[in-house]
């Protein structure tokens, strides 16, 4: 097709960003493996090497993997009946439902664990439920409340992959099905069971990793000799017991569980071996029947009310608790605030320099911080702090950095395909006109990339404004994050005023997730 655009001709030029961005892109990649690693070494030192793990060590690391290993697998048995139906039956609000089910993996740790505990606690909804009844009470402390926290968060990450699967499906290969008479059985044997086969290994090991570096929920809701993870006795070492050798000791063989979890993952995450299809509009079979469709509507029901119902209650009782928040609660939610606009503005500007820096070694320093989680991170940071200034002092700073940090693979992941079509698209045209720099930024890679930007902008402004990690280790009490002093109320037993705190907490959390999801999206459309 003819145009009035210059031609290149020549050999093949493979595709690459202007020479500015590379140098900016290992810039940001030094600074990014830098803060990584030489906290890291720092904490290798002062392990002293490889010692002897205690009986109390090998408890904290079996507790790990046993509770991490559940969860994930509790959450992807739940999940595959609901993506099943989800799939296949279609009813008004079905978009916003599963929209909405996505809501507690957003939303920060210890608002969900508040929510849990409005309807499993002693005071809660089951137990009031069961005291009528004349029943005994159930308890949600400890390791059965930590797993059910953990499919709380995660059971919608697996709906969310499953279902993915389920419409990754050709629609040829439905139509085929259909056309031979295939019934739920042969459906679910050619065509079902092979996509979860491929898709269960790779939820299943997403759910374990995100499982392995809770903090928050293993803080609140364990915390006894049977239910410690390392993220919790490393937070024990560390604020308690003052011992810093441990505290990096345990903080190593965490490290080395991630990797060997996110090794696993690489190794076992392929898509379905369906072949390609023609884009068509997904075809779907849908079981006939009264009993089916009961079924299915049930099954829908029951986890959306499992999902939905604590965050339903936990807003309905808060909200009207938030006239009552003392002065420290809105004090503590302008330091939140804070510390998630730095830290969104240092996420985004990292992760876009490494995403438009074209190159493998930049994806990789952007990925570094999966390989620790942010108490690992924090740890070693008080260690390589503590000399050159008083801990609480830097508690601000450090929690901001560390949160941009922990945030980085995510928003990178966002970017990192829409980077890629970009360069593939547009650098020989950028080249031709002499694009680059600053130029090129503003009318070329800050419109085109809008939309996963305001996404990826969104997600770490949610995840900084929920973090209970860092913040615990630098923090004397007198500087305190909304999720500090949330968690404060609830050690106090001011579950009230905690509800309210929590209710801001989530309000605010989820007006910055999709008011900067949708600026990104509107600007796109410009």
């Amino acid at each position: 097709m003819a145009s009035g655009l210059p031609q290149v001709s020549g050999p093949r030029i493979e595709a690459r960003i202007p020479v500015a961005f590379p140098l900016a892109g290992g810039s940001a990649a030094l600074i990014v493996a830098a803060l990584i690693l030489v906290p890291l070494g720092a904490v290798m030192v002062t392990a002293g090497g490889l010692r002897a793990p205690s009986s109390a060590d090998l408890e904290a690391l079996w507790f790990t993997l046993w509770q991490a290993a559940v969860s994930a697998a509790v959450s992807c048995a739940l999940a595959v009946p609901a993506a099943r139906a989800l799939n296949r039956r279609r009813f008004p609000g079905r978009a916003a439902l599963i929209a909405l089910m996505g809501a507690p993996f957003v939303l920060p740790s210890i608002v969900a664990v508040t929510a849990l505990l409005t309807v499993f606690g002693r005071k809660g909804l089951v137990n009031e439920a069961l005291g009528a009844l004349g029943l005994p009470s159930v308890g949600i402390y400890g390791a059965h409340g930590v797993i059910l926290a953990h499919v709380f968060f995660n059971l919608p990450l697996a709906v969310r992959m499953i279902l993915h699967g389920w419409q990754a499906i050709p629609s040829e290969r439905m139509r085929l099905a259909a056309s031979l008479g295939f019934g739920p059985a042969e459906v679910a044997r050619h065509l079902e069971r092979p996509m979860l086969r491929q898709v269960l290994p790779g939820a299943f090991l997403a759910i374990f990793l995100v499982c392995l570096t809770s903090f928050a929920v293993a803080l609140i809701l364990g915390g006894g000799p049977r239910a410690t993870t390392l993220e919790l006795a490393i937070f024990q070492a560390f604020r308690y017991d003052a011992d810093l050798g441990r505290a990096a000791a345990l903080a190593l063989a965490q490290v080395a569980v991630t990797l060997i979890a996110l090794g696993l993952a690489a190794a076992v995450t392929a898509p379905p071996a369906f072949g390609a299809g023609l884009d068509r509009a997904g075809e779907r079979l849908i079981p006939t029947g009264r009993a089916r469709t009961a079924k299915d509507a049930t099954v829908i029901a029951l986890i959306a009310a499992f999902l939905l119902v604590p965050l339903a209650t936990v807003l309905a009782g808060g909200a009207g608790q938030i006239p009552r928040l003392p002065a420290s609660v809105w004090q503590a939610t302008a330091v939140s605030l804070a510390v998630a606009a730095g830290s969104t503005v240092l996420t985004v500007a990292l992760a876009l320099t490494l995403a438009t820096a074209g190159r493998k070694w930049a994806e990789a320093a952007g990925m570094l911080p999966m390989a620790v989680s942010s108490l690992v991170f924090g740890t070693g940071l008080f260690i390589v702090l503590r000399p050159l200034a008083p801990p609480a002092v830097l508690a601000l700073p450090v929690t901001l950095i560390a949160n941009a940090l922990m945030s980085l693979p995510f928003a990178l992941r966002v970017l990192l395909p829409e980077a890629k079509r970009l360069a593939a698209d547009y650098d020989r045209l950028a080249a031709s006109l002499g694009l680059r720099g600053w130029a090129r930024l503003r009318f070329l890679t800050l419109p085109r990339l809008a939309r996963p930007l305001g996404f990826a902008a969104g997600l770490a402004a949610a995840f900084s404004m929920g973090d209970l990690g860092v913040i615990t280790l630098f923090s004397d009490g007198h500087q305190q994050t909304l999720p500090m002093a949330i968690y404060a109320m609830m050690g106090s037993y001011h579950q009230n005023l905690a509800a309210g705190a929590a209710t801001v907490l989530t309000a605010i959390t989820l007006g910055l997730f999709y008011g900067l999801d949708r600026i990104g999206r509107r600007s796109d459309d410009m």
